[in-house]
């Protein structure tokens, strides 16, 4: 099992991916550079969070036209499982690979601290090792997190159960006054129609040591290896 980490100039959570991967997984892990064409033989790939090219434009307008994006795409259209957190899922939103995109918070203001999301899939390949309506706690670090898309597509996503997780209290209520940024219906993360690729703002790979108060993201890597292991 080999995991791929992009990263991007401004990227800041692709150590966190790489030692989660390494320490959580005991994988190979190697960093893949944004202007390489090479992903290495990897089996999956993590987009980190981060303020890829400054943010300038629109947070990851710039990184979703990188080399590197190019084969990110192909691989993730052959089935790859790809994983965007935070400024990944931004990318992903603006690479196409996922619908919808992200804007400010609703507040204005960053917002970095714990929050409850709710399971609301528990399929291959990134949540097998969690239930459905399991309630985990996970830290948030973003500006730009308040996801949006037309009705249309709001509902093409809850149709076919295409949202990952969601903003929930400690009790799993999903309720207005849990969801940190405005997203709509108290979106967390989302899968495209594959199921093969992942974006989600709160950060799990943050929450994978005890020494951090937090364990809850352990699941997305273990459901992950398990996927590539043919569990």
């Amino acid at each position: 099992m080999k995991i791929g980490v992009v990263t991007f100039p401004g990227s800041n959570c692709d150590y966190d991916c790489y030692r989660a991967s390494r320490e959580v997984l005991d994988a190979e892990t190697v960093y893949l550079w944004h202007k390489e064409h090479d992903l290495q033989g990897v089996d999956a790939i993590f987009l980190p969070g981060g303020f890829s090219y400054g943010d300038y434009l629109r947070c990851g307008a710039i990184a979703a036209k990188s080399p590197i994006m190019r084969e990110v795409i192909a691989f993730a259209e052959a089935g790859g499982p790809v994983a965007g957190i935070c400024n990944g899922f931004q990318i992903l939103c603006e690479s196409g690979l996922l619908p919808g995109a992200l804007i400010r918070n609703r507040s204005l203001k960053f917002r970095s601290r714990p929050v409850y999301l709710r399971v609301e899939r528990a399929e291959p390949p990134f949540a097998t090792d969690y239930t459905v309506g399991q309630v985990l706690r996970v830290p948030i670090a973003h500006g730009e997190g308040c996801y949006t898309a037309d009705d249309r597509t709001l509902d093409e996503l809850e149709a076919e159960r295409r949202v990952a997780f969601r903003y929930c209290d400690a009790d799993g209520n999903v309720v207005a006054d849990a969801n940190p940024n405005g997203s709509a219906r108290n979106i967390a993360g989302i899968v495209n129609a594959a199921g093969n690729v992942l974006g989600m703002m709160p950060h799990p790979e943050r929450a994978v040591d005890p020494l951090l108060g937090a364990t809850d993201g352990i699941g997305l890597f273990t459901s992950i290896a398990g996927h590539l292991a043919g569990r």
